[in-house]
């Protein structure tokens, strides 16, 4: 009879590579995990806010316009960067707004870069002066009706860049978005209060 012969067993054994990829993978997860505690952990102890932009004075010093829809006018408006933020500056920069009346622009308030220090602010004073700004009829019937109620508006727009650093969350950048009307009696003087303030996003 033919003799049984007993079948080999083999045993295979894992790559290192794939041990190596394992480890390392275990590695990142950990790492991952780590960080969202510290990120988390930082933003529990700094609780950033947002900096931000405000109209803290607005002032109509002259308008003068004749029947041919020529206008002048004379704004002082001061602009306010805000950081309320205690223990981080801020920067701004692409500060860009426009001053509108009726749908014209008449004047454009733009800055160079520029830093605001922790819990502190930062005030950028424009004197704006028109001249000759050519309205439509529509614009021109608007300031007879605003000159009788004693009440002349006008629209100030437009965007900043926000950045400042949080500790090892790293530089966080944002937009910030102004939109204000600014209303003024026959005298110049703001109506209501003139602080408008931005959102960021």
């Amino acid at each position: 009879m033919p003799s049984k012969q007993n079948p080999k067993l083999h045993s295979r054994s894992t790559h290192p590579l794939i041990w190596l990829i394992a480890i390392l993978c275990t590695i990142i997860a950990i790492a991952v995990v780590f960080a969202g505690i510290a990120i988390f952990t930082g933003y529990l102890i700094l609780r950033p806010k947002l900096p931000y932009v405000r109209t803290s004075y607005a002032h109509l010093e002259s308008l003068n316009y004749d029947q041919y829809g020529n206008m002048d006018a004379k704004i002082t408006i001061h602009i306010t960067a805000v950081n309320e933020n205690s223990k981080v500056h801020a920067s701004f920069s692409d500060l860009k707004l426009a001053l509108n009346f009726q749908g014209v622009t008449i004047a454009n308030l733009v800055a160079e870069p520029f830093d605001v220090e922790k819990n502190s602010t930062f005030t950028l004073p424009y004197v704006v002066e028109t001249s000759s700004i050519v309205l439509q009829k529509t614009a021109m019937d608007e300031i007879d009706a605003s000159l009788k109620r004693n009440k002349i508006s006008f629209i100030l727009a437009g965007d900043a860049r926000t950045r400042w650093k949080v500790g090892i969350i790293g530089a966080v950048k944002f937009w910030t978005h102004l939109y204000c009307q600014l209303d003024f009696s026959n005298n110049g003087t703001s109506i209501d209060s003139p602080q408008c303030s931005s959102k960021s996003d």
